[in-house]
């Protein structure tokens, strides 16, 4: 009777556990701005529209899915400000700031378009100029929706901005969301437990009976 019991046991953890899928994450397909100091890219703590990078700075812009600024994904590629801006030289009166534009991977491309390959470019501009000029110089066409957000850079991607997005799996360290219909793993594993010690019971009890 206990070896039944376990074996239901068993069977029942084993099955829930295959039927249990990872949980959906919600995240965002977007733009994100970033800066970089030395090697270490850090996410920008001001919009580009904002932001007034210094000369010799290197600025970077990545689009992906991500759910905040904590998992996004950071430009791609070493280059450096000497070797983005080799070829142009510096002017009196102006700045030179370095771009690394990273148009992300095939599986955050919005459904139909592929994104070009990364580039960088070096632009050349007006002591104040902002990072938002320094893209404009450099990568037209941009697209901003009404709220001044960064939707496309270079024509990419032709459509959408900012919309929200349901990513395979929730991210390492969450639990797995237990809300459904069904009961959960745990409930079902308790109740099979129970079932085992029960069984475990009746089978000492009448071994006492008989002994």
């Amino acid at each position: 009777m206990i070896r039944r019991a376990a074996a239901l046991l068993a069977a029942l953890l084993i099955a829930l556990a295959a039927g249990t899928g990872p949980a959906q994450a919600t995240g965002y397909r977007y733009w994100s701005f970033w800066e970089r100091d030395g090697k270490a890219w850090t996410y920008a703590t001001q919009g580009p529209s904002l932001a007034r990078p210094a000369d010799g700075s290197v600025q970077g812009f990545r689009f992906a899915v991500s759910e905040d600024s904590a998992d996004a994904s950071r430009p791609r590629g070493e280059a450096g400000f000497t070797t983005i801006c080799a070829g142009t030289p510096a002017r009196d009166g102006h700045k030179r700031v370095a771009l690394v534009i990273d148009f992300g991977t095939a599986s955050d491309a919005p459904s139909g378009e592929t994104p070009p390959a990364p580039r960088t470019a070096c632009a050349r501009l007006a002591p104040d100029a902002t990072a938002a000029e320094a893209l404009a110089a450099v990568a037209k066409p941009l697209r901003y929706d009404a709220n001044a957000l960064l939707c496309a850079i270079g024509g990419y991607p032709a459509k959408g901005c900012g919309e929200q997005v349901a990513s395979a799996g929730k991210p390492a360290g969450e639990p797995a969301d237990e809300s459904g219909g069904g009961p959960s793993l745990g409930v079902v594993a308790g109740v099979a437990a129970v079932a085992v010690l029960g069984a475990a019971a009746g089978w000492q009890a009448r071994r006492r009976r008989h002994g």
